[in-house]
């Protein structure tokens, strides 16, 4: 049975290197991929992009109202004779919950197993809508860790952003990195307490 993946991590743990990793190896073994990626993630326009500078064009770059079962059920029947590897999504965290159902769909309905990279929580450490209901969902949950910014060598747990290269704790959800000045690092827990402080309204009590 086709299972619907979650493979989560802070900012450069290798997410979008995993996916195109993960298409390479599908198509090695000749086996069809489809790559999507939400329209909100405007960085770098239609491709996938690695800081390692590896990019690859998306397939669909998917809007908020796209019906993602019905994209892909036409894919999949345009595909027919060819062997299937699977569904590939980047920056999941900026899928609608609805969209993650069709997907999970996907997977139970056409057998066709959906890989979805992305981020677990934003900036203020709060879980995005897509990512949340990809929490609930999925049947296979997978960290991918990467060491804190800070040096400290802790693993890092949390995206803190910066505008004009000081850390903030204010701004929408949504704000792309290298856009507008706003650039993400991945912190520790610690790390984040002592450089960007408190998130408002967090109960620290003990």
């Amino acid at each position: 049975m086709a299972k619907l993946y979650f493979r989560y991590g802070t900012m450069n743990s290798g997410k979008t290197a995993g996916l195109l990793m993960a298409a390479h190896n599908f198509e090695e073994s000749e086996q069809k991929v489809f790559i999507v990626k939400p329209a909100l993630d405007s960085k770098a326009g239609g491709a996938l992009s690695t800081r390692l500078g590896i990019e690859r064009l998306a397939d669909h770059l998917a809007q908020p109202d796209d019906d993602l079962y019905d994209i892909t059920s036409r894919w999949v029947a345009a595909n027919a004779g060819s062997t299937i590897g699977g569904v590939l999504v980047d920056e999941a965290q900026f899928l609608t919950a609805r969209q993650v159902d069709q997907l999970l769909l996907v997977a139970l309905t056409l057998d066709v197993p959906v890989l979805c990279y992305g981020l677990r929580t934003d900036f203020l450490t709060h879980v995005f809508p897509g990512s949340a209901r990809l929490l609930e969902t999925a049947h296979t949950l997978e960290e991918l860790k990467t060491m804190c910014g800070a040096g400290c060598r802790r693993k890092a747990n949390f995206n803190a952003r910066k505008v004009d290269d000081r850390f903030v704790l204010h701004g929408d959800q949504v704000s792309i990195d290298n856009q507008d000045n706003v650039e993400y690092v991945a912190l520790c827990g610690q790390c984040f307490l002592k450089l960007v402080g408190p998130i408002e309204g967090a109960n620290y009590e003990r």
